[in-house]
């Protein structure tokens, strides 16, 4: 009985044994067949790799002005300080601040009697000297019908001849006084020496005026045509000179924020001395202003055009990237991926550059956004923009 419960005993483990190896294998046969697909649902769950936003340009080809800019002061083509040329009582203002005047207009007048007064007196001894003159001469002729008959002495002759001398003389320097007086009576009425406007006014009616005044009664400016000077750095000087040489060179004015163009004109000269403090030239232009935009005084932007180069491939100097290698853009395949290329530049005019090697027309370089990319990065663009010859003002 032992025996057989034994037995019964090892039969039954042996059947355990056999039932745990199938459940293993079966195990193991799972795993097989579910692991390629476990591998690429967890591959496909993995996240992808997040695309970078950039703004992107065009590089194309044009005409691209070249400009010299450099900070300029606006002033008038003539400037005067209406001053008394006579000393005396400011009797009458006839202008209004502000006013545009022609030349010769009445500004003011000063009191004249005194004027007046000197020129009478001047023109009364000259009238008294006619009439002494006019006996004189007589007299002369008288003396010498006699000393031809030598009823008279020679000194007499000469007495006579003397005093009629004299008072030519006399009347001559009548003659200036005259002259002199009326010039005085004419200071005494102010006038306009030149078209132009009239500034705030210094001196009221009223007031004692005279030549040594440091004020002056106002300000005349004539801003039709109107002075921008300005400087520029002394390394281009033979450029400009250059360009000088092949015609003349235009000037365009913009306002402080570099952004409104106010004016456009000519380059009158370059000074004739290089500044050596500080390195720079001064140099002139003038322009017609005849809608006043230009006002002396006013600080203003002046970009003088030293040439065009034609045909050129350009792209925004946004786009241009410094690294150790040097200079270098980012442009994006037409896979959407980044793309750094080295490149070579020319001058720059505004916001464009012209670049010389390194680029193709219609690439697609990053204007912003590089400081994410990374070579063969995927980017998404969020901006396109355009490149012209406006952008480069």
């Amino acid at each position: 009985m032992d025996t057989h419960h034994s037995g019964a005993v090892r039969s039954r483990r042996r059947i355990g044994l056999i039932v745990a190896g199938l459940v293993v294998l079966a195990a193991a046969g799972a795993g097989y067949w579910y692991w390629p697909y476990a591998a690429d649902t967890a591959r496909a769950a993995r996240p992808a790799r997040a695309a970078v936003p950039v703004s992107v340009a065009l590089a194309r080809r044009q005409d691209l002005p070249i400009y010299l800019s450099g900070i300029g002061t606006v002033q008038a083509s003539f400037t005067v300080k209406i001053t008394a040329q006579v000393d005396g009582k400011l009797q009458e203002v006839l202008f209004t601040e502000g006013q545009r005047v022609q030349k010769g207009d009445v500004l003011a007048k000063l009191d004249p009697r005194l004027f007046q007064a000197a020129l009478d007196q001047a023109k009364a001894k000259r009238a008294q000297d006619v009439a002494l003159l006019v006996a004189a001469e007589k007299d002369l002729v008288r003396q010498k019908t006699l000393a031809q008959r030598d009823y008279t002495t020679q000194q007499n002759l000469d007495l006579a001849q003397s005093k009629a001398d004299q008072l030519k003389a006399s009347i001559a320097a009548d003659e200036a006084a005259i002259e002199t007086a009326q010039t005085q009576l004419d200071y005494a009425t102010v006038t306009a020496p030149s078209d132009g406007r009239i500034g705030i006014r210094l001196v009221d009616p009223g007031n004692l005026v005279h030549t040594a005044d440091a004020s002056a009664i106002a300000t005349l400016m004539l801003t039709q045509p109107a002075a921008i000077l300005f400087t520029l750095p002394s390394r281009v000087l033979g450029d400009v000179r250059e360009a000088m040489a092949r015609g003349p060179i235009d000037v365009l004015a913009f306002d402080q924020n570099n952004r409104r163009q106010l004016a456009t004109g000519k380059l009158l000269l370059v000074d004739n001395a290089v500044d050596q403090t500080t390195s720079t030239i001064r140099l002139k232009a003038m322009f017609p202003n005849q809608d006043e935009r230009l006002w002396p005084g006013d600080f203003v932007n002046a970009r003088l055009l030293l040439e065009t180069q034609p045909n050129v491939l350009v792209v925004p100097s946004a786009a241009i990237q410094r690294g150790p290698g040097g200079l270098f853009a980012w442009t994006v395949a037409p896979n959407n991926t980044a793309e750094p290329r080295p490149i070579e530049v020319g001058a720059s005019t505004g916001d464009l550059t012209i670049v010389t090697t390194g680029l193709n027309e219609g690439d697609r370089v990053v204007t912003d956004g590089q400081y994410k990319l990374a070579r063969n990065a995927p980017v998404s663009i969020t901006q396109s923009q355009s490149v012209d010859v406006g952008n480069a003002k």
